[in-house]
């Protein structure tokens, strides 16, 4: 993406065609937030094609991890700086194999809403579908799903109350004279060298320092924690329809690159095949902007393999106001692009495993077939 063209996608303008950050825009924001009013007491009736505000999140997590108590459990993180609780979910079926982690977070930047939607769309598939797919049960005897389903909640929460396209979390800076740092510029990757700024006014304010935020320092302490068991690291964004690979402040390639591409190209095929949506597939650097500080960036950089920002729809008629009506949609896409990527991931770990064990079954026949032989 041109450096011009990288500014308005921050800016949150439309970019296709020139068109520019309009009272047509506006209106549309307006309209997309009275629609979002919900109301529900049950899971029974919890909406996954609507946004939901982060009380009603809140109270989705709880209910699932009641549920469906047998497989999900709900976590404490940390605290936001506004002091509002951060969970995650884990979905983990018992097992006595030892056990890998795939992490995913949504909502690190708070206009983006149909990251979070997808994070709880997510959430809902896996726990609907495990006892009867395959697949998904498969990935579940060797792999634990850590799901965050709103990283800045503080920004969240203002862009229901105040401000639609807020970007940012709601830290004070400047003795309160100007809010919130861009969380995924915060992160110990290159730390705020290139893509970033240190003027707290600006959209990509990169903090007073790597991890600065209560919200980076909860996320960074929880995976260096668990970074030897963590195979595969998803943090979901939008918009642009990409799929990034490290990394964004250098050119150079992380040492599987080849592997990276070849796994979120396949995931790219395996959305397109769902409703026709075209992702293009690359490092940050080579086919967004060049920016430093990101939390897919420094996963790869302390040894986690297999690490991706997904950028959901659209790209730029609606933008960050994407209207109800097409989260299904883009849900379900993004949804065949994460499995997979984890069919990849377990192929990778788990099948040269299996692979090993059948020789010892093949003998183990045939001894068989020669002792009925003897008989």
């Amino acid at each position: 993406m041109k450096p011009l063209l990288g500014t308005f996608y921050l800016l949150g303008m439309l970019v296709p065609w020139g068109l520019g950050y309009d009272r047509l825009l506006a209106q549309h924001i307006q309209e997309a937030v009275d629609k979002t009013e919900t109301s529900w007491r049950s899971l029974e009736t919890y909406s996954y094609d609507r946004y939901h505000p982060m009380e009603e999140i809140y109270q989705w997590m709880s209910q699932i991890s009641e549920q469906y108590k047998e497989v999900v459990t709900q976590h404490f993180l940390g605290m936001t700086y506004e002091t509002h609780p951060m969970y995650y979910l884990k979905i983990s079926l018992p097992s006595n194999n030892p056990k890998k982690i795939v992490w995913m977070d949504c909502g690190i930047h708070a206009r983006e809403w149909i990251a979070p939607a997808f994070c709880q769309w997510f959430v809902k598939e896996v726990l609907q579908n495990y006892k009867d797919n395959s697949k998904i049960r498969r990935f579940l005897k060797n792999l634990d799903f850590h799901v965050l389903p709103v990283l800045n909640i503080d920004g969240y929460i203002y862009t229901w109350t105040t401000d639609r396209l807020w970007r940012k979390s709601r830290s004070s800076h400047n003795n309160g004279t100007c809010f919130g740092t861009d969380l995924n510029r915060n992160f110990d990757a290159s730390w705020c060298s290139i893509g970033a700024s240190k003027n707290c006014e600006d959209l990509t304010f990169c903090g007073t320092g790597p991890m600065s935020e209560p919200e980076t320092k909860a996320v960074s302490s929880f995976i260096e924690s668990k970074k030897g068991d963590i195979v595969c690291f998803l943090t979901i964004h939008s918009y642009g329809q990409l799929i990034l690979l490290p990394y964004g402040y250098t050119q150079n390639k992380p040492s599987n690159y080849k592997e990276l591409l070849q796994v979120g190209q396949k995931a790219a095929n395996a959305l397109k095949a769902k409703h026709g949506t075209n992702y293009k597939v690359g490092t940050s650097v080579d086919i967004l902007y060049a920016s430093s500080g990101s939390s897919r960036d420094w996963a790869k950089d302390i040894g986690i393999p297999f690490s991706y920002t997904f950028e959901l729809r659209d790209n730029g008629t609606y933008g960050f106001v994407l209207p109800e009506t097409q989260i299904q949609a883009t849900c379900e896409e993004a949804m065949a692009a994460v499995l997979s990527v984890l069919d990849d991931v377990y192929e990778k770990y788990w099948h040269s495993n299996s692979a090993a064990k059948r020789p010892s079954s093949t003998v183990l026949l045939s001894l068989l077939v020669s002792f009925t032989r003897l008989l």
